[in-house]
C-alpha cells in the first residue's frame, strides 16, 4: 500500500516546544432533547429557571423549544471543559422537574413534524429572526431532521503555538487563516475517523423515516445498519440533496467567503414555491439556497467570534479565522454528558495532526472521494469488506485509519509533553478500535440492543433514565457555581426585555439591514 509522506508533519512538530499549547482554548456545545419520563418529546416551553434562551451565554435552545443546547466557555484543559459541562447538566436537571434529557442523537416518539415545537426567543427583531430561520428549516428539510442532536467541539491553538510555528509572521492573520484552512482540508480528508470511532447512531426509530423506503434492516420499531456507525451523518440525517449541490471549497478563505455568501444570495425555485411572507406571516427569511450562512452543514467550520448582528462571513473577512468548530460528533449514550475526556483529547490530537500535516488544495476529484468515504463510513464503516478511496486506489478502512493513527501518536506525545500519557492513551485506545470494530460505540449500541432484546427506543429510554438517576444522585453544585448560574439566568431574562424594549425599527427593515452587510 502506498503511504503518505509525513515529513512535513515531523518537521513542524520539531519547531514546537513543550509550552506551545499553553494558551490553547477548547469548548463544547451539546444538544439534548427534553423528554418526559416516558420518553415522549417535552411539549413544555423552555424552563423559566434556565433563563432566556435568547441571551443566556451557556444555556439556550437549538432548533426546537425542546432541544436544549449547553455551551461551555472556552477553557484550557479537557477536564475543565468536561467538569463545566457536568455542572451545566446538574443545573438543568434541577430545573426541568420530572423531565429528563434524551441521550442519543436520533430522536424517537415524535408522531409527526408538526408535533415538534420550534424554539421561541421572544418578540425582538433578533429573536424573531432566529425563530423565522427555524421555521424556514422546517419547511425546507422537515422539523424531525432538525431535532437530531449532536456535539460541537471548538478549538483554537493559541498565540504561543503560532509564535513557535510561524516565528515573526505569527501576527499575520491571513497566514494564520491559511494554516487553519489547511486544517479544514485535512479534516475533510480524515474526519471520517470520528464517524467510525465515535459514531453512536447505527439505529433509529422506524417513525423517523416515515413512509420512505430504506435499505436498513428492521427489528420491531427499529431500523438499523448492521455495519453502520453514524446514520446521523448519513443521507438519512444531515446530508441532503439540496445542500449537496453547493460547492463550498476550503482551499482559500476569500473563495470560501465568496461561495458561502453567494449561496445566501442565490434564489432556489423550490424555496420560492414555499413563499417568504404568506398571509402576513414569515415562513422563511428568504427563498435563497441558504437563508443565512449557518444553514450550510459541514463536518467542520472556520469561525471568528462575531459582533452583535454581524454575519459570520463578515467576521471572517474582518479578522480571519479565530478557531474551528467540529460538528461530526454523535451524542454518546454511554457518557453522562455525551462525550468523554478521552474523546476530547483524541479530537484535539486529530485537529493538530490535520493542522501540521501537509495539506494541498482539494480538487473536484478528491472532493468526490471525500464525499464517498464519509457516506460509506457513516452507512457501513464497520463492514470488513469496506475499502475507502485514495488518490492511488482503494484501501481497507483499518489500514487507512492505522496509518493516520500511527502519525497521530507523534502528536499525542507532543501533547503529553512529559506530563503523563493521557493523550497517548486516548489515541492508543482508538487504534485498538480500528483493529477490532467491536470496540467502537456503534457496535456497542447494537450489541446492547441485541443482548437485552431492546428496540432502539427502549435502549435510549433506559440509558436516559440511567443518566437521570446519575445526575439526581450527584453531590450538589458548589454554591459559587449555583449563584453564578442563577445570576446569569436572571440577568438573561432582563437582557431579553431590554433588547425587546430597544427595538426601534420594524422587522422587515431589520432583515434588510442585516442582509445588506
Amino acid at each position: 500500500m502506498a503511504r503518505a509522506d509525513f515529513t512535513i508533519l515531523r518537521q513542524r512538530l520539531a519547531r514546537l516546544g513543550p509550552d506551545a499549547l499553553a494558551d490553547r482554548l477548547m469548548g463544547l456545545e451539546k444538544e439534548s432533547l427534553r423528554v418526559t419520563s416516558a420518553g415522549k418529546l417535552a411539549m413544555t416551553p423552555h424552563p423559566p429557571g434556565l433563563g432566556s434562551a435568547l441571551s443566556h451565554p451557556w444555556i439556550t435552545t437549538d432548533y426546537s423549544e425542546a432541544l436544549l443546547e449547553l455551551v461551555t466557555p472556552p477553557l484550557r484543559e479537557p477536564w475543565e471543559v468536561l467538569q463545566f459541562l457536568v455542572d451545566l447538566h446538574q443545573y438543568v436537571y434541577e430545573k426541568i422537574d420530572d423531565e429528563m434529557l434524551w441521550v442519543t442523537s436520533m430522536p424517537c416518539s415524535v408522531r409527526s413534524d408538526k408535533d415538534i415545537p420550534i424554539a421561541w426567543y421572544g418578540h425582538s427583531n433578533v429573536g424573531m429572526m432566529k425563530h423565522v430561520y427555524r421555521r424556514g428549516l422546517g419547511y425546507r428539510y422537515g422539523r424531525l431532521m432538525q431535532a437530531i442532536s449532536g456535539i460541537h467541539y471548538n478549538y483554537s491553538v493559541g498565540s504561543r503555538f503560532w509564535e513557535q510555528l510561524l516565528g515573526d509572521k505569527a501576527g499575520d492573520s491571513s497566514l494564520v487563516s491559511a494554516e487553519y484552512f489547511g486544517l479544514l482540508r485535512n479534516f475533510r480528508r480524515y474526519g471520517w475517523l470520528l464517524l467510525y470511532l465515535f459514531g453512536a447512531s447505527p439505529a433509529l426509530c422506524r417513525g423517523f423515516v416515515g413512509d420512505n423506503e430504506t435499505d436498513l434492516e428492521e427489528f420491531e420499531s427499529t431500523l438499523f445498519g448492521t455495519y453502520a456507525t453514524s446514520l446521523r451523518m448519513s443521507d438519512l440525517g444531515y446530508k441532503n440533496k439540496v445542500q449537496s449541490r453547493l460547492e463550498i471549497a476550503v482551499n482559500d478563505i476569500d473563495d470560501y467567503i465568496t461561495a458561502l455568501a453567494a449561496a445566501t444570495d442565490t434564489p432556489y425555485p423550490p424555496y420560492e414555491e414555499i413563499g417568504v411572507v404568506v398571509d402576513g406571516e414569515y415562513r422563511q427569511l428568504n427563498a435563497n439556497m441558504l437563508q443565512i450562512e449557518n444553514e450550510y452543514y459541514s463536518l467542520i467550520r472556520p469561525k471568528r467570534v462575531a459582533r452583535s448582528g454581524e454575519k459570520p462571513t463578515h467576521a471572517l473577512r474582518r479578522g480571519g479565522v479565530e478557531y474551528v468548530e467540529v460538528r461530526a460528533c454523535d451524542v454518546s449514550p454511554f457518557d453522562p454528558v455525551g462525550i468523554s475526556q478521552a474523546q476530547v483529547r483524541f479530537i484535539e490530537v486529530l485537529l493538530l495532526f490535520c493542522l501540521l500535516h501537509d495539506s494541498p488544495p482539494i480538487d473536484e476529484d478528491e472532493q468526490a472521494r471525500i464525499n464517498h468515504n464519509q457516506l460509506q463510513v457513516a452507512r457501513r464503516g464497520r463492514d470488513p469488506a469496506l475499502r475507502l478511496q485514495r488518490y492511488f486506489g482503494e484501501v481497507p478502512v483499518a489500514d487507512y485509519g492505522l496509518e493516520i493513527g500511527e502519525q497521530m501518536m507523534h502528536v499525542a506525545e507532543f501533547c503529553d509533553a512529559g506530563n503523563g500519557t493521557d493523550y497517548r492513551d486516548a489515541v492508543s485506545q482508538q487504534l485498538d478500535a480500528l483493529r477490532d470494530p467491536e470496540l467502537t460505540r456503534s457496535a456497542r449500541v447494537l450489541r446492547e440492543m441485541r443482548d437485552k432484546e431492546q428496540s432502539f427506543f427502549e435502549f435510549a429510554l433506559g440509558n436516559s433514565r440511567c443518566f437521570d438517576d446519575y445526575f439526581q444522585s450527584l453531590v450538589g453544585l458548589s454554591e459559587a457555581r449555583r449563584q453564578q448560574l442563577d445570576g446569569l439566568s436572571e440577568d438573561s431574562i432582563m437582557q431579553q426585555r431590554q433588547i425587546e424594549d430597544s427595538d426601534a425599527i420594524p422587522f422587515d427593515l431589520f432583515l434588510e439591514r442585516y442582509f445588506a452587510q
